[in-house]
């Protein structure tokens, strides 16, 4: 190990360094509202920021090994760490008034968020196992406490509690999945698992043992991806866990899921995609069916996005198994890059739609019901415009960013050859579009409810609004001009 090692790591340790002095600062921080504690970890971001982009461009997007083969910085990795800083500082600003509201603002959630952004970090950097394993229980054991955030509500300790069990057992068949693969090849790295596969994949007996330690990678990352049939701890956790953490959970953990998939399967057992893509042909429809189906019998809000999440996940997946079919690869790029697209832009839309929760809960109350937004037009025509875009994006309307990207994943679908998949995703598109409009019909055509708290006006800070106002127009703007941010992923695939 020498010098040159670490800067390729230049963020992580930046990070990590900054989250430990956030915690030790927080602890003589006495004023209520955070506002120095708040501050420092924006400043963290912003210094993450910096060196990635230092890194990417100073290597000039050179792909660079460090700590024995253990960590990998490449265009695809500095990508998805600049959308996740951006994800993680906008679900500050978003989350800040909620969590101050409710007494939850404190230095444990700044200082788990930033824990679990490290995490979220090396798995997006991962080129080993181990490195990938370490960076997913980081990031893991974070989660579980910030839904537990809330120590005084049953709701939340219930909710904490699914998800560290499930959990558990999902990084069991993971390790289990893993230790077979590398019983198999006899290697950890997976740069070497891939010539290894290369070669085992060959012949029969060793073929069939690596798709059996296939079977248990695949079940552990569906169940962090969140799709069907690991999918049960999505609702309950989304409904239990405090908005705020919701919004966090749903976000940028998606980005660092994706590249958990492509470092594990692309990169690592891409000689065995025929059979990864059939399991994930089988996930994807599966979650598209019952995402889109229970959504709409959710009053819910956070649980109808829940189960919008499972079926967005299930479509993300239709791009990462048309890469390779039949033995050609020559939409690969194309496939994974779109795939790439989508999980970006759901992040986006995710943001934006838990921050018009976030927005509309008050002191007392919180923003959860669907009746909660009946007549919202008529009290904040500007927050119910940005909603209707969010939920024209998340249903794939014209001409925002949602519509774009699952139109390139269906044209990848398609030029693999896979019709039906197409014609299955575009069928539950359609159904799944109902619930989102029926969001839009309640603030636009239904009367306010009574209640003093929905019926007010609505509160938020400049910054919150000029953020969301973003968030929003960002969709908007990426729908009707989508090739930069499109060649931006297709450079990332291509980088692997």
């Amino acid at each position: 190990m020498n010098a040159n090692d670490f800067l390729p790591a230049l963020p992580e340790i930046l990070l990590l360094v900054g989250a430990c002095a956030l915690m030790i600062t927080d602890l003589f921080v006495k004023d209520e509202r955070r506002a120095v504690s708040f501050a420092l970890a924006q400043v963290v971001l912003l210094a993450c920021v910096a060196a990635t982009t230092f890194v990417l461009w100073g290597t000039g997007g050179k792909v660079l090994y460090s700590f024995h083969g253990l960590f990998v910085a490449d265009v695809l990795s500095h990508v998805l760490k600049l959308v996740a800083y951006v994800s993680v500082a906008v679900a500050l600003v978003y989350s800040r008034q909620y969590l101050l509201d409710r007494g939850l603002l404190r230095g444990e959630f700044l200082t788990l968020l930033l824990f679990s952004l490290l995490g979220m970090m090396v798995m997006m950097s991962a080129n080993s196992f181990l490195s990938l394993y370490l960076g997913l229980e980081l990031l893991s054991l974070c989660l579980y406490a910030l839904v537990a955030l809330n120590r005084d509500s049953a709701q939340s300790v219930e909710a904490a509690m699914k998800y560290f069990v499930l959990g558990a057992l999902a990084s069991g068949l993971l390790l289990y999945g893993m230790s077979m693969i590398y019983g198999a090849t006899g290697s950890l790295t997976i740069t070497e698992v891939a010539k290894q596969v290369a070669l085992l994949s060959r012949d029969s007996t060793q073929h069939t043992f690596l798709v059996f330690g296939l079977v248990f990678l695949v079940a552990g990352l569906a169940f962090k991806l969140g799709v069907v049939p690991f999918h049960m701890w999505i609702p309950d956790v989304y409904q239990g866990a405090p908005t705020a953490v919701t919004l966090v959970i749903s976000t940028a953990p998606k980005l660092a899921a994706f590249a958990m998939a492509i470092r594990l399967l692309v990169n690592g057992l891409l000689d065995l995609a025929a059979d990864w893509q059939q399991m994930l042909a089988i996930l994807a429809v599966l979650s598209m069916a019952i995402g889109n189906l229970a959504a709409i019998a959710q009053t819910n809000l956070k649980r109808m996005l829940a189960y919008s999440t499972i079926a967005h996940m299930g479509f993300m997946l239709l791009g990462l198994l048309s890469g390779v079919v039949g033995g050609n690869g020559l939409n690969m790029a194309d496939a994974y890059a779109a795939s790439m697209f989508y999980v970006v832009t759901y992040v986006a839309m995710s943001l934006g739609a838990f921050g018009v929760l976030l927005l509309l809960s008050s002191r007392g109350f919180e923003c959860e019901q669907l009746e909660d937004l009946k007549g919202l037009n008529r009290r904040s025509p500007w927050t119910a415009f940005i909603m209707l875009l969010l939920m024209f994006s998340l249903a794939g309307v014209p001409p925002t960013a949602g519509f774009y990207a699952k139109l390139s994943v269906l044209s990848a679908v398609v030029n693999s050859g896979q019709i039906w998949l197409a014609v299955v995703a575009v069928v539950f598109s359609l159904i799944g579009a109902f619930y989102y409009l029926r969001i839009v019909r309640l603030m636009y055509f239904d009367e306010p409810r009574d209640a003093p708290q929905v019926s007010g006006s609505v509160g938020g800070s400049l910054e919150f609004k000029v953020l969301l106002s973003a968030n929003g127009m960002a969709l908007l703007v990426f729908g009707i001009v989508p090739q930069q941010l499109m060649n931006i992923c297709f450079i990332a695939i291509k980088s692997l």
